[in-house]
């Protein structure tokens, strides 16, 4: 499954050729840094993340057999190293309990929010998926805005089908109800109730 070009940087690198891993770090070196951000929400941290990703990957890759694409191996470096940090660091993240949301309310802020802009919507969407807690916005990023296939997911995370879609689902229904409690009084005082 890894490409071509990804595939001889491999080899290359595990023959002793440094200099093609470099390669292979300024292809993923966004993707990586991107997550640990998402995840760490602190640059220097993941920065550190960052770097740590790589120097395991380049230990490891006589590990790597190909079976899937070097993107997800990587990939799920990274988020194994962000999960250990945020446990090594024991970040508290406020959660709210999930009450039951009704379909009438969910079409309301459905509504309200085909209103703003798409600009506005993604700073609100981003600000309602930082209150969420770590591993719930992190799979919502991954499955919506790194576009990963469930899948891709199951191998970076290593939970079942049937778990990570009830995940997912769980934090879907948590999202909206941050969505309901914090944006949509914000809402409904600016553009009024429909």
């Amino acid at each position: 499954m890894t490409t071509i070009n990804d595939q001889t940087y491999i080899e290359k690198t595990i023959k002793g050729d440094t200099n093609a891993f470099s390669h292979l770090v300024e292809k993923y070196k966004v993707m990586v840094f991107s997550l640990s951000m998402k995840m760490l929400k602190s640059r220097e941290e993941a920065e550190e993340v960052s770097q740590d990703t790589f120097i395991k990957a380049y230990k490891n890759l006589s590990k790597f057999k190909g079976d899937s694409k070097f993107s997800t191996w990587i990939y799920k470096i990274a988020y194994r190293n962000c999960l250990d940090n945020l446990k090594k660091n024991k970040e508290k993240y406020q959660t709210s309990t999930i009450d039951e949301i009704t379909i009438d309310k969910i079409n309301s802020t459905d509504n309200i929010l085909e209103d703003i802009s798409r600009n506005e919507r993604a700073i609100l969407m981003k600000e309602c998926l930082n209150r969420l807690p770590e591993e719930e916005r992190t799979l919502l990023w991954m499955f919506y805005y790194d576009e990963l296939s469930l899948k891709e997911i199951i191998e970076v995370t290593e939970y079942s089908e049937s778990n990570l879609k009830v995940k997912l689902h769980r934090a879907r229904k948590r999202l909206l109800r941050v969505v309901e409690q914090n944006v949509e009084p914000e809402l409904i005082n600016h553009y009024g109730r429909k």
